[in-house]
């Protein structure tokens, strides 16, 4: 992964949607949210859908989002609102168990 340094003159957000733009470092994003469910606050899928929202926002600006991406991310937006991610993290905790994990790799 690249070694990015944080402009001071932006804010976070706008550091973290520009380092996203960088498939290496998307992918690594996402893979430390998907660690996270041991975390209680804020709770796992809160900080699931704000990294996907990330990622969205980050597609965005470089006008690489898809039709079928941005409706892939509003339907599982939808499902981790009502779910919490139950599933997802119940696949994480189920792969921890048997001894793997989740990679989250650039295309």
């Amino acid at each position: 992964m690249k070694e990015m340094k944080m402009p001071t003159s932006t804010s976070y957000h706008d550091y973290l949607i520009s380092s996203l733009k960088d498939p290496e470092h998307a992918a690594a994003y996402i893979e430390v949210m998907l660690e996270l469910e041991e975390e209680k606050e804020p709770l796992p899928s809160e900080l699931l859908r704000a990294a996907l929202k990330n990622l969205v926002d980050a597609r965005v600006q470089t006008n690489n989002l898809s039709e079928e991406a941005k409706q892939h991310h509003e339907k599982l937006e939808k499902v981790l609102l009502e779910t919490k991610g139950a599933e997802i993290y119940g696949l994480v905790e189920l792969l921890d168990a048997l001894g793997f994990r989740i990679a989250i790799a650039p295309k």
